[in-house]
């Protein structure tokens, strides 16, 4: 951390308070859209969970639990795939037991019979901890359990304790993330603008993306759930309406998700540079923020949307049928996950269309407009006999794209170089089976064979595969490719022109080399070796775990293997 001192000498701490036109200092409470000030002070926030805002609380508390015999769980936000033995590795979902949480980064866990570090940034602590306790203790001998169970059964909640705790967490870190939203917005935000020759407009863009617009959005979501939360009876409070009628709101996080990592990638760059880490640092002091890194902070906004299905789906299990929120919450839960799996598959399609621009600048001869203005996803390849109606055929090899089939052929000596020869708009033609025999309508005596008719002309296009398998697939592949272009339309899948542009760029500059992918892989920062508290300990683990930022949503498809098939005509290498 700088220090203070450094700071100073850094910059002057009066250049950063804002000073009204009377010559006082301009309060930090922002104004919202109906002029009036926001509700909650950071000191009531502090009061309401303080675990959440003081630095190292949430270990201590933690710690101080298992140390009264407690038995602390978390769930797991995402996976977290090792092949280090010192790391557990888990999928999102998974229950740890807690058994130490001394260093701020990584925690020592229990998952099945192992134990192990594990990173605490991939989990959240369980907000009804003794239902949790109750199945963690059957390992214990008869003797054991029966007197756990009668100190169960003493300390066991009832149903509506359950739900007022969950609603109550809910609430909490709703007000706790507006305080964070604040916090980017006004101490780093505000600050970076008036350091014109620091930062310029393009590189803020690119490092805080459109989180002003989800501070607003928050905003408003949080008034209308303040509306509905009963301070007296909390296990009575009918909040799902609230998810529900802001649930395309929430679409606004698709565009953050999508640009956090370039974020990162820019934010890395310039940390590089010490000017940039002290002004960083001294936007966090001034603004009393807590001790986490801009990185941190930046990437609470990713977390917070993959949070959401979670708090539903535990609200859901304490909320009984006979509640009168039973049903919003029922559809705010299945409306949550389907934002995120929209996020994800936006996710998936950027780095998506980067291989199939660079797939096309490899494609000797391309003619008409370029595979992104109407396609983002590859579905199916292989190669076909194309037959014409006077018997005339040609091998070719085809890539089923999104509304369009392109149509390649392959060079007589360098077997890895395609040429282009056309496409078929998916959209305007049909799919007919052929049975093996002569084809009646061409004369032509078929095996193995498709046709794709023109709805609008006379245009048909003849297909042969090699085997019966073969034909299989492509016909599953065609009513796939006609399934997904309906579902993107559902789901009002897109990608705007301007990533379509910068793929295409990055493609063309890089030949057939790499391009500037998008990795969807946020990671835990690199933590230094500490003691070992116990014998059992080896060290704190030194690499960076890779985490999947939604794995929680359930993606509705498998992800494709078609481009490692590619690699066998290797248009990628070099």
């Amino acid at each position: 951390m700088v220090a203070r001192g450094e700071i100073a000498r850094f910059w002057s701490l009066e250049s950063l308070h804002m000073v009204s036109s009377d010559g006082g200092t301009e309060s930090s409470a922002l104004v919202d859209d109906n002029g009036s000030e926001e509700d909650y002070s950071y000191e009531d926030i502090c009061q309401a969970n303080p675990r959440y805002l003081q630095p190292g609380g949430e270990q201590l508390a933690i710690n101080e639990l298992i140390s009264d015999g407690s038995v602390v769980c978390a769930e797991a936000l995402w996976d977290h795939v090792t092949m280090d033995d010192q790391e557990l590795g888990f999928k999102a979902g998974d229950v740890i037991q807690v058994l130490e949480a001394s260093n701020k980064d990584w925690w020592w866990g229990r998952s099945e019979d192992k134990e192990a570090w594990f990173p605490a940034s991939f989990v959240r602590l369980r907000v009804n901890q003794e239902e949790l306790s109750e199945n963690s203790s059957s390992t214990q001998g008869e003797e054991q359990e029966e007197g756990a169970g009668k100190n169960r059964h003493r300390h066991l909640e009832s149903k509506h304790q359950m739900r007022t705790n969950v609603i109550q967490e809910i609430m909490n870190t709703e007000r706790v993330y507006i305080k964070h939203l604040k916090d980017i917005c006004e101490g780093y935000i505000r600050q970076c603008r008036k350091h014109t020759g620091m930062f310029t407009v393009a590189q803020l863009a690119t490092i805080f993306g459109n989180i002003e617009d989800i501070y607003k959005f928050q905003r408003k979501f949080l008034k209308d759930l303040e509306k509905q939360y009963n301070k007296e009876e909390p296990h009575l409070s009918e909040i799902g309406s609230c998810f529900l009628q802001h649930q395309e709101g929430f679409a606004i996080y698709s565009e953050y998700c999508n640009n956090h990592p370039g974020a990162c990638a820019e934010l890395s760059r310039l940390m590089k540079q010490g000017r940039y880490r002290h002004f960083f640092e001294a936007c966090r002091l001034l603004q009393q923020m807590i001790d986490i890194a801009i990185d941190g902070f930046l990437l609470t906004p990713v977390q917070k949307i993959c949070k959401y299905p979670l708090q539903l789906a535990e609200l859901l299990k304490y909320t009984t049928q006979e509640h009168s929120d039973y049903n919003n919450i029922k559809a705010a839960y299945e409306a949550m996950k389907n934002v995120a799996c929209l996020i994800n598959e936006r996710k998936r399609r950027l780095e998506s269309i980067d291989k199939i621009a660079r797939w096309q600048v490899s494609i000797v001869g391309w003619e008409g407009l370029d595979i992104l203005e109407r396609s983002s996803e590859l579905i199916h390849s292989g190669e076909l006999t194309q037959v014409s109606r006077h018997g005339k055929s040609q091998q070719r090899t085809f890539f089923l794209f999104d509304h369009q089939l392109v149509s390649c052929k392959k060079d007589l000596l360098r077997r890895d170089v395609l040429y282009y020869r056309g496409r078929t708009d998916m959209d305007e033609v049909r799919l007919v089976d052929l049975e093996d025999g002569r084809d009646k309508d061409w004369n032509l005596s078929v095996k193995n064979a498709f046709k794709l008719v023109s709805k609008t002309t006379d245009e048909v296009h003849l297909f042969c595969a090699k085997k019966q398998e073969d034909k299989a697939r492509w016909l599953q592949a065609c009513g796939d490719e006609r399934r997904r272009v309906r579902e993107d339309r559902e789901m009002g899948m897109e990608i705007s022109e301007n990533q379509k542009k910068l793929a295409m760029l990055n493609a063309q500059k890089a030949g057939h080399g790499k391009s500037k992918g998008y990795s969807a892989c946020p990671v835990a920062l690199p933590h230094q070796s500490l003691h070992p508290l116990h014998q059992r300990h080896v060290t704190v683990p030194t690499s960076v775990p890779q985490q999947q930022v939604f794995a929680l949503a359930e993606p509705k498809r498998k992800p494709s293997l078609f481009w490692h098939t590619f690699n066998k005509l290797t248009p990628f290498k070099k």
